[in-house]
């Protein structure tokens, strides 16, 4: 699974992300039936399951949304290394945006963690390491 957390109303670390996760899926042909893309939101407040419905195909990957309450999101995040936060910001859409953590994540077939990229790895650079794996 290559799994991202992320909001929909990001204005650029997330569609970017988003994108690297297409191209590595395009890329990696025939065994991309072997890997998952989820998007996990951090923004349960606006990213409900229709928006998420909307937006992530827009991407053409096969990436699975996934929202829940503010305390589910909680939960989930504590067993991430990850870190997000409401930032009010009057320009933003509803008044805020969302710093957080920018890492995808990859975990094995028994979901084990198994790596992570920072924001802005190349696709290339990921596929490489999957096609290793695979």
């Amino acid at each position: 699974m290559l799994v991202f957390f992320g909001f929909t109303n990001c204005p650029d670390v997330c569609p970017t992300t988003l994108s690297e996760v297409a191209a590595v899926m395009e890329g990696l042909g025939s065994d991309a039936s072997k890997v998952q893309p989820l998007f996990i939101s951090i923004d349960p407040e606006r990213d409900k399951p229709l928006e998420l419905a909307m937006y992530l195909p827009l991407f053409n990957a096969g990436i699975i949304g996934l929202t829940g309450t503010p305390e589910q999101i909680a939960e989930t995040s504590e067993t991430f290394p990850i870190f997000f936060e409401r930032i009010e910001e009057a320009a933003s859409p509803d008044g805020y945006t969302m710093g957080h953590t920018s890492h995808l994540f990859l975990f094995d077939p028994d979901a084990g963690f198994a790596d992570s990229w920072p924001y802005g790895t190349p696709a290339e650079e990921i596929l490489a390491d999957l096609r290793a794996r695979i």
